[in-house]
């Protein structure tokens, strides 16, 4: 992670706000009462709200989804409750665009993959709103017209998005500053510099025969770094060498 992107980051001029779209609002109720998440939001570095889609319905029966045109398994998510869920959340109408400093995410399988880099995006924001998809998908006009980014964070297939948005709001809020105990954690990550994280070892400094790097124990800082720097790349090239190739 460059300087100016963590200089960027860590100068908010207030607390980022997060508000996630869903059909199961409760299934936050406790997930944000947790660690990292749970200090950001105690310490006001982040405004965290889970909204029911069926806010935003106007029949009756407070329906969200209808059969997919053309035929086909399972139902679609339909357009008019969430742009009128975004169009209130963010202020946006037909006529006035997404606030520049907004982000609308669509959590999708057909989505760009979700990377340290989009988490860094996204922490520059000062309105993240994350849309949770549910069974064969949302009206694809929501894509086409709505959303300012689409996101999967793997290839593989959920039951909905709000595992997906659980993902992308930690690693979001742990980049805010003030969210982690030092501020050089997020910087010596893994994916930061394009590499895995290195080894890391605790006491004791033997485990059934099993040793801790000598070099971790003499304290030079120098010799340390160098050794981190090299196990990080051996790491990388066993685990993930497409991270080398790029």
């Amino acid at each position: 992670m460059s300087t100016e992107i963590q200089s960027e980051i860590r100068n908010p001029k207030s607390a980022m706000r997060i508000d996630i779209i869903t059909i199961f609002p409760n299934y936050f109720r406790e997930a944000f009462d947790f660690g990292i998440i749970r200090r950001a939001r105690a310490v006001d570095l982040v405004k965290l709200e889970a909204h029911d889609l069926r806010s935003w319905t106007s029949d009756k029966h407070h329906v969200v989804d209808d059969r997919p045109f053309g035929g086909g398994d399972g139902m679609v998510l339909k357009p008019e409750p969430i742009f009128a869920a975004v169009e209130s959340l963010t202020g946006a109408s037909e006529h006035n665009n997404i606030p520049k400093k907004t982000r609308v995410v669509l959590l999708s399988p057909q989505g760009r993959t979700f990377t340290q880099a989009v988490a860094v995006e996204f922490a520059r924001c000062e309105q993240l709103v994350l849309i949770c998809g549910r069974y064969e998908g949302v009206d694809e006009r929501v894509a086409e017209a709505l959303i300012t980014d689409e996101i999967s964070i793997g290839d593989y297939v959920l039951s909905g998005g709000e595992p997906a948005a659980l993902v992308v709001i930690d690693a979001v809020i742990r980049l805010l500053p003030g969210a982690l105990g030092s501020e050089t954690s997020a910087t010596n990550e893994s994916f930061t510099n394009g590499l895995l994280d290195c080894p890391h070892y605790t006491r004791p400094p033997e485990f059934r025969g099993m040793k801790v790097p000598e070099v971790l124990l003499k304290g030079n800082h120098a010799e340390i770094s160098r050794w981190r720097r090299a196990a990080a790349e051996q790491k990388t090239n066993r685990n993930r060498p497409d991270l080398l190739k790029k």
